[in-house]
């Protein structure tokens, strides 16, 4: 039967709408709460008494724990349903962050640091697989999923500029007070906002798996664990190799088991549309140039040229302007030119960002130096979030939105953990083989060169997402003949 196109009662729409707000504050509010650490962290370290090594952990605790968990936390979403693991997650995520904001010491604040990436891990599958069943029908699917695109990149430049600010007058210990306000009021709001999302029928809930989840678990946080601390050791050194080799193999070890598997955790079947796999690539990339130049930039403006931490977040005012009026305005090219093409020139658009930035010296002045990456960069990146994500989530059925969730969030989180600690090791190595005594003209140069191989990274994937883009039949998700609006519309149909 096919359905007549039905305009949705105001109810439903205005319902869809602040459905919609809740689960996007809560998005944004995950990655925020990534970065909310990396300005402050200097206060935390002389009030707790830690060594860099130390603090390097506070910072990467979330994000090992987040990353790690995402392909769990999918599958946990598909097998009781979304709503039930939100809630779950939420009251996870809100303790701990009310525990980091009152860490009297080092393991409780890391303990709490870890408790929050796990609470992450189960939230953000679940907001996916909410969102499918809030957005029923294809159409209004397809527009929430591109607006979907940009909140994350968002979440995390509001935690830099806002903790810049926030930290001018007051505790660190402020920073945690936004995450367990947000999660505690989506508690209290989302059991009667949302209502889709709810379990499988009990014949077609997925397996848990949980042999290959320890796996992914393993590999990815190991992988992790051992791109972050190239920070403070060689990448020969046993510190790293060691981490690097074991997650590897955990994650070879991971993908034999699934392959043998009659309900793998992650269907290999999943990564067989060449889009989909373009798409998390771009995610991964576009997060880890966010990383980036929030990184070298804001070290640049306080070590390089001495300014205050207040005055580099308001640096950052215009990455943040760009990223918010792309977010908004990126559902109409993808309508038009379509997805791929607006992942290829978001990727092109952050290229020549980070290009132009790749001639950055110790007087580069702000307006003809930095304004006009600090525009193109978030402008392109917002653009390949929204093509990406639209991509990512196309042809997924609703029983897989959490799968499609965590493999979309998975790649977000490897992407800036590998991307950071492989550009600055391009940043390291140049400012090494400059050397002389000029210090601030070296460690510049090095982060010129970090800023052209991020360049070049993003134009190849660019031009390697116009190569494999291929004409394909637009096709609707499934239908979830269960949902609601679905039956509504088939009512008003007939």
């Amino acid at each position: 039967m096919t359905l007549a196109v039905v305009p949705l009662p105001r109810r439903v729409v205005a319902r869809r709408r602040r459905a919609f707000t809740l689960l996007a504050f809560v998005q944004a509010t995950l990655i925020f709460t990534i970065t909310v650490v990396s300005v402050p962290l200097p206060a935390i370290g002389r009030e707790l008494g830690l060594e860099r090594a130390q603090l390097i952990l506070v910072s990467a605790a979330y994000a090992l724990s987040f990353s790690g968990l995402l392909l769990f936390g999918g599958r946990l979403a598909d097998r009781y349903g979304g709503r039930r693991m939100l809630l779950i997650g939420l009251f996870v995520f809100a303790a701990t962050s009310i525990t980091a904001g009152y860490a009297l010491s080092y393991p409780m604040l890391v303990g709490a640091r870890f408790g929050q990436g796990v609470g992450a891990a189960v939230i953000a599958p679940a907001l996916t697989a909410v969102l499918r069943g809030v957005f029923a029908d294809p159409v209004s699917y397809h527009h929430a999923m591109a607006k979907w695109g940009g909140i994350s990149v968002l979440g995390a430049t509001s935690g830099v500029v806002l903790a810049g600010i926030a930290t001018t007058w007051v505790s660190w210990r402020w920073m945690f007070a936004a995450p367990a306000l947000v999660a505690t009021l989506a508690l209290l709001v989302a059991p009667r906002l949302v209502t889709g999302g709810g379990p499988a029928h009990r014949g077609q809930r997925p397996r848990l798996d949980l042999p290959a989840a320890v796996l992914a678990t393993g590999g990815i946080t190991m992988l992790s664990y051992g791109f972050v601390i190239t920070d403070q050791h060689p990448w020969s050194s046993p510190q790293v190799t060691g981490p690097l080799v074991s997650g590897l193999a955990l994650i070879l070890a991971f993908v034999l088991v699934e392959l043998r598997g009659s309900s793998p955790l992650l269907p290999l079947s999943f990564l067989a549309n060449s889009r989909r796999v373009i798409a998390l690539l771009a995610i991964g990339l576009a997060a880890a140039g966010s990383s980036i130049i929030c990184l070298l930039l804001g070290l640049y403006l306080q070590q390089v040229r001495g300014w205050s931490t207040l005055h580099t977040s308001l640096a950052f005012v215009p990455y943040a302007v760009s990223l918010i009026i792309m977010g908004r305005i990126g559902r109409r090219p993808i309508e038009r030119y379509g997805a791929p093409a607006v992942v290829a020139t978001g990727l092109a658009l952050s290229a020549a960002g980070f290009l132009h930035l790749s001639g950055l010296d110790p007087a580069t002045t702000y307006l003809t130096g930095l304004l006009p990456g600090l525009v193109l960069v978030p402008a392109g990146v917002a653009l390949a979030f929204a093509g990406s994500t639209v991509l990512a989530m196309a042809d997924v059925r609703p029983r897989q939105a959490g799968l499609a969730g965590g493999l979309m969030n998975t790649f977000m989180e490897i992407g800036p953990t590998l991307g950071v600690a492989l550009l600055m090791a391009v940043a390291a190595a140049r400012s090494t083989h400059v050397g002389g005594a000029d210090a601030a003209a070296a460690t510049t140069s090095g982060y010129a060169w970090a800023f052209g191989a991020a360049g070049l990274a993003f134009a190849l994937l660019a031009v390697v997402a116009l190569a494999t883009e291929q004409p394909e039949p637009a096709a609707e998700p499934a239908r979830d003949e269960a949902d609601p609006e679905y039956a509504w519309r088939a009512r008003a149909a007939a």
